[in-house]
């Protein structure tokens, strides 16, 4: 990978009064993080966070909207309040939630609120009440674009949410589309938005690697401008501070630029699970197939299925299970201890419990069976759960490779840390070494490890 451009300004410094901290950022949908990266040190120091602008009320149902403005604004007060711990900045480097939409001018002022990618408009019901725009936008997509888009169509995509604008009359004229990250960067330089290709989710052709123009044309926003693509070390602006112009580089996907923290390699499995889990395993070049496909980085794809029950489904059970106490006023100290100890007193559980009650790849319908009065305790659920979610990311694994083609399993996300019997079941199951990365702010550790290569 080509290594960083630094700033022209940085080479009039001497060696030993250089710096080359960067200011990186994670722009999440609950918060915007920031921090130093020391790249010669290969830490991440300064943490600082803003909350994520709350979305516009009185929308109505199935819409989510955010005033870009409003992210703008947070961004710009967390670059500068970090700049104030820094000596030199050799460039801001960022990453950030993929899918959603907005639209700009030709002078880049937004024309849109930022729809969100938990923005669900499409599946509102046609005028004629047969079906809803999302059935009709699937209709429209044959299955060879669904695959070249990496089967990355949902509600909440760009696609979906311009194909309801289009059906609705509501695209202006001569505007550029784009994604949250994307508007942000170009606001905060002046400058033309400019997008890397781990941003351009179900926008980009994976076989031409290009924005899939002749689909856009076909669902009925062609007329569109998008941002120019570029590589992740071409600066995509310069950010005016007060002690000159920094270089600010396009933001890279979230997921990506995690698992590029957790120095991910062929034939090593993804398995992330925190507030919902994805199981992922680089290919090169694109192999396309029942699953997600996205660009990576190093000429790499990322085959992936996302959205398998994790931490929030969990929760649902600790939820159920403390109603009671909480009910009077009682607030347990720390209910994971306790589930942790309780599995560990039961090897195996015949209860059979599945997460699936939010809707995913893996169904939206849950259940508890097998039911009997020796089996229905906290040890019990939770070993069951355990052992369902590693037959889970197991199917789902030789989904992305039915030769399973990896050696050794990566883990990421707070719950392997936190549930060591959860992690153990996961890798018994698939009986190949594993590796964990315990480190807490994985995306910015991504960022630190992407300007780090030479």
């Amino acid at each position: 990978m080509p290594r960083f451009v630094l700033p022209r300004w940085s080479k009039r410094v001497t060696l030993l009064e250089q710096t080359l901290a960067y200011l990186g950022l994670d722009l999440g949908s609950s918060s915007i993080k920031g921090g130093i990266l020391d790249p010669v040190a290969g830490t991440v120091s300064h943490l600082r966070s803003r909350p994520f602008p709350d979305p516009i009320t009185g929308l109505p149902p199935l819409r989510f909207e955010v005033d870009p403005e409003a992210v703008v604004v947070a961004v710009r007060s967390l670059i500068d309040e970090l700049l104030g711990d820094m000596g030199l900045c050799a460039g801001i480097v960022a990453c950030g939630q993929m899918g959603g939409v907005l639209l700009t001018d030709g002078t880049g002022r937004a024309v849109t609120n930022y729809l969100s990618w938990r923005d669900q408009r499409v599946l509102e019901r046609l005028p004629s009440g047969e079906g809803t725009f999302y059935d009709r936008l699937l209709l429209q997509i044959s299955p060879r674009d669904q695959a070249l888009i990496g089967h990355e169509l949902r509600p909440g995509a760009a696609i979906s949410l311009l194909f309801w604008l289009a059906e609705n009359g509501m695209l202006p004229a001569r505007t550029r589309s784009m994604g949250l990250g994307e508007y942000v960067v170009s606001q905060l330089c002046d400058s033309v938005p400019k997008a890397h290709p781990t941003q351009a989710l179900g926008t980009w052709n994976l076989e031409t690697r290009q924005w899939h123009s002749s689909l856009f044309e076909h669902l009925g926003f062609g007329q569109l401008a998008w941002p120019e693509l570029i590589e992740a070390t071409q600066p995509a602006g310069q950010y005016t501070s007060a002690r000159g112009p920094i270089p600010c580089y396009a933001m890279i996907g979230d997921q990506q630029a995690a698992l590029f923290g957790a120095q991910l390699r062929e034939r090593e499995l993804s398995v992330n699970v925190s507030t919902g889990s994805q199981v992922s395993l680089l290919t090169r070049p694109a192999q396309l197939g029942d699953y997600q496909t996205r660009p990576y980085f190093r000429g790499a794809y990322l085959n992936t299925i996302t959205h398998l029950p994790a931490g929030r489904s969990l929760n649902v059970l600790i939820d159920l299970l403390t109603e009671l106490s909480k009910g009077e006023g009682i607030s347990l100290r720390d209910p994971w201890s306790t589930v942790a100890r309780a599995v560990d007193q039961v090897p195996q559980s015949d209860l059979d419990v599945s997460l699936a009650y939010f809707a995913g790849p893996l169904g939206s319908a849950g259940h508890i069976r097998n039911i009997r009065l020796d089996n229905l305790s906290v040890g019990h659920l939770f070993r069951s759960v355990f052992r369902q979610m590693a037959d889970d990311y197991f199917a789902c694994a030789c989904r992305l490779s039915p030769s399973r083609e990896w050696d050794r399993i990566v883990f990421s996300g707070g719950l392997p840390q936190k549930l060591p019997a959860l992690r153990k079941t996961i890798a018994d199951r698939f009986g190949v070494p594993d590796r964990i990365i315990d480190v807490s702010e994985e995306t910015l550790q991504g960022l630190l490890a992407l300007i780090s290569e030479q």
